[in-house]
């Protein structure tokens, strides 16, 4: 592996690594700095980070020490007293995750996953409070109906999105039309739209109420004129 370049992240305090495999992938890892505080003993926190990261060595002393005075410097001028902490790791799908999304209230929060279901947990206590399963591929957008947050749209790569009961885990709708991928998903502020957004260069626009769509928006051919 070899480093590329380092990055910071300033709330909660880190040091983000971009490294590059030898099949030529580009990954990141973090470095958290949870505890650090303008109180903090920089060189030994450089020492330590420096004997425990294999992707550093002593010749990056110099630059993660300036890096951590950076971020020093930015929580000096907020809440001294603010503590950063790891709160809970789920292990949520058995293959990778594509994308999570919160309720309004924070109470809940939605997983998907290339396992192709979307997951419905308690944010508070991390336990599974359902399963949203129907897809035939990949789950890779997905969205509550917030501020109401009853329900959840999800959409896959097999090109269909489906309208969820967030409750109970029913399918409610399963809106087919696109003919490729679909990437991004969206209710609408008052929760009767829903929108999806595909591959196929198309968005479309479904009632909630019933699944239907309602319109699709597609780009215009552009006119050319002889000159």
């Amino acid at each position: 592996m070899k480093l590329r370049r380092f990055l910071l992240r300033y709330y909660p305090p880190g040091i983000i690594l971009e490294y590059q495999r030898r099949n030529g992938d580009i990954e990141t890892k973090s470095v958290d700095l949870l505890t650090l505080s303008p109180e903090s003993d920089v060189d030994a926190l450089v020492d330590q980070i420096i004997l425990e990261e294999p992707l550093l060595s002593d010749s990056k002393k110099d630059v993660v020490r300036k890096m951590i005075y950076k971020l020093m410097d930015k929580l000096d001028g907020h809440n001294r007293s603010r503590k950063f902490y790891l709160y809970k790791i789920l292990r949520a799908h058995i293959l990778p995750l594509t994308n999570c999304a919160f309720n309004k209230s924070g109470s809940k929060f939605i997983t998907g996953s290339y396992d192709r279901t979307c997951r419905v947990w308690d944010t508070m206590t991390g336990d599974e409070l359902v399963s949203l399963e129907g897809h035939r591929n990949v789950v890779y957008a997905l969205a509550f109906n917030n501020p109401f947050g009853d329900k959840i749209i999800t959409g896959s790569f097999d090109k269909t999105a489906r309208i969820w009961d967030a409750e109970s885990g029913q399918c409610l709708h399963v809106l087919v039309g696109h003919t490729t991928e679909i990437v991004c998903v969206a209710f609408s502020p008052r929760g009767t739209v829903a929108a999806t957004g595909s591959m196929d260069r198309t968005a479309k626009l479904w009632s909630v109420e019933t699944g239907k769509l309602a319109t699709a928006l597609q780009q215009r051919p552009r006119l050319s004129y002889p000159s």
